[in-house]
């Protein structure tokens, strides 16, 4: 039976899910269609929560980015009405994919561009993948494979999964390109009757333009793409005449929206945009992408290394679809509030109006980025409902000092285990983790500002499965890591 983990698509989801499975010591193949990330970067934006995510692992490489120069809902403005820490940082998307890529294969990923995957047969032990090369074609072997290559893909397709959704009303066109009068046109974005305008300097003389026209037929993506016909759309848009000299690259973009209808068929599963397509919006795609890798990464490596409880692959689909939805409607609800401009301008008013009320600014930016989510948390309803407010929430990133010395929630899961985070004072959580010492780390630190005292069980993602503010629920500990983590080993018995 094989113990390699398949992934097709060698972007900042697959990447990032390789570099999770190798941290656990999962052998990982990386299948990418191109010679070459792409040398441009779609997305510009990092959310929080992606921050945090890795942080946790060690990986620091985004924090001295600056930040987005706007961050909004609807192109309804935040960035001066919440804290300064929840503003998205300007990251392009190659600056991710170039360390994700290097760092996987420094951590033992094989990853093979120009490797495209182009048949699959499943069974009960596994995932035979058929592969095509410029030169050859072969079959490869491994215990699971994941599709995380993009809204057009060929293992959602071939794995049988539907992907319901709407098709797009939107003529989109983006590009980074020489701007020859940029003192004709305003730093976006700008909405008009015609659409949306965007314009942002990236390098002396070269700005990212970005026009958006609804209620259009858009153009076959693959009809190639000049100046003049960007040039053209920034005049329906904007009613002003650029000059572009240059391009460096123009690409189409559309509306539509589509979700998955499962994340998991057998040993085949969906990560990324072949899980769910939306108009991009605050990069959003690209960040949850990266937290569906950090989600799944443990969960499989669970089930390659054999110690997977029951229901931990399913737990992927049933934490992550409903965040995929969640992402689908709130991109639709931006689009929602950008056209026809002079019918939906009243509600825009509203909402500017709502946006002074501190519930409704937190509420938008927990969905912008992610860190307002909450995983279902085990038991049944009444259980759900007397659970911790904790329970199934990132646990904060805070500061904590050990008999060892300072440390931080972070630093605990940068092997990408579980962790035990007891700063009850009592000192009996660890007699109750030792049969998962193989698999979860016990943490004792003093109770810290801004994390509940007490006992917590902090999967290897950075949410909590199981929080005791007393720390004397021993019992409950225990059925916590079996839930999460399998069979404990039994401990030796000590004499009296």
């Amino acid at each position: 039976m094989s113990r390699t983990v398949v992934i097709a698509g060698g972007g900042p989801t697959g990447l990032m899910l390789a570099c999770e499975l190798r941290l656990a010591g999962v052998e990982v193949v990386v299948l990418d269609k191109l010679p070459e990330a792409p040398r441009w970067s779609r997305a510009q934006t990092f959310q929080a929560r992606s921050l945090e995510s890795f942080r946790q692992r060690g990986l620091d490489w985004f924090d001295d980015y600056g930040q987005a120069r706007t961050y909004n809902f609807g192109l309804l403005e935040l960035k001066d009405i919440i804290a300064p820490e929840l503003v998205a940082k300007r990251v392009p998307q190659r600056d991710v994919e170039q360390r994700l890529e290097e760092h996987a294969i420094e951590l033992g990923a094989d990853v093979r561009r120009v490797h495209e995957v182009v048949g699959l047969v499943q069974d009960e032990d596994g995932v035979t993948v058929e592969v095509r090369t410029a030169a050859q074609e072969y079959r490869l072997r491994g215990a699971y494979l994941v599709g995380c290559d993009g809204g057009s893909s060929t293992v959602r397709k071939l794995a049988g999964i539907a992907f319901p959704g709407t098709s797009s009303s939107v003529n989109g066109i983006t590009g980074d390109v020489e701007l020859i009068n940029p003192d004709k046109t305003a730093y976006g974005p700008r909405l008009t009757q015609g659409g949306v305008y965007a314009q942002i300097p990236m390098e002396p003389g070269v700005h990212r333009l970005t026009t958006m026209e609804f209620d259009v037929v858009p153009p076959s993506r693959d009809l190639p793409l000049t100046t003049e016909e960007f040039a053209a759309a920034v005049k329906r848009v904007m009613g002003i005449d650029v000059q572009l000299g240059e391009r460096h690259l123009l690409s189409r973009f559309g509306s539509a929206t589509r979700l998955a209808e499962r994340y998991r068929a057998g040993r085949v599963f969906l990560a990324g945009d072949a899980a769910h397509i939306h108009l991009p919006f605050g990069g959003q795609g690209l960040n949850t992408g990266v937290q569906d890798a950090i989600n799944l990464g443990w969960k499989l490596a669970a089930a390659v290394q054999g110690w997977a409880p029951p229901g931990l692959l399913d737990s992927y689909h049933e934490e992550r679809h409903p965040v995929g939805a969640r992402l689908t409607l709130n991109t639709r609800a931006q689009e929602a509030l950008l056209h026809p401009l002079n019918e939906v301008q009243p509600l825009r008013d509203l909402f500017t109006d709502l946006l002074q009320f501190e519930e409704v600014r937190d509420y938008l930016v927990d969905v912008l980025t992610a860190l307002g989510i909450r995983y279902p948390a085990p038991g049944g309803e009444e259980e759900r409902a007397r659970a911790h407010p904790l329970l199934g929430r990132r646990v904060p990133l805070v500061d904590l000092e050990t008999p060892d010395g300072p440390s931080n929630v972070a630093l605990t899961l940068h092997a990408a285990r579980g962790v035990v985070l007891d700063t009850s004072g009592r000192g009996l959580a660890a007699a109750a983790a030792a049969p998962w010492a193989e698999r979860v780390d016990v943490v004792v630190a003093r109770p810290a500002e801004g994390l509940a005292q007490g006992v917590l069980l902090v999967r290897p993602d950075g949410y909590a499965a199981f929080v005791d503010p007393d720390g004397t629920d021993g019992p409950g500990l225990r059925g916590a890591l079996g839930h999460w983590f399998g069979e404990g080993r039994p401990q030796p018995a000590v004499r009296a």
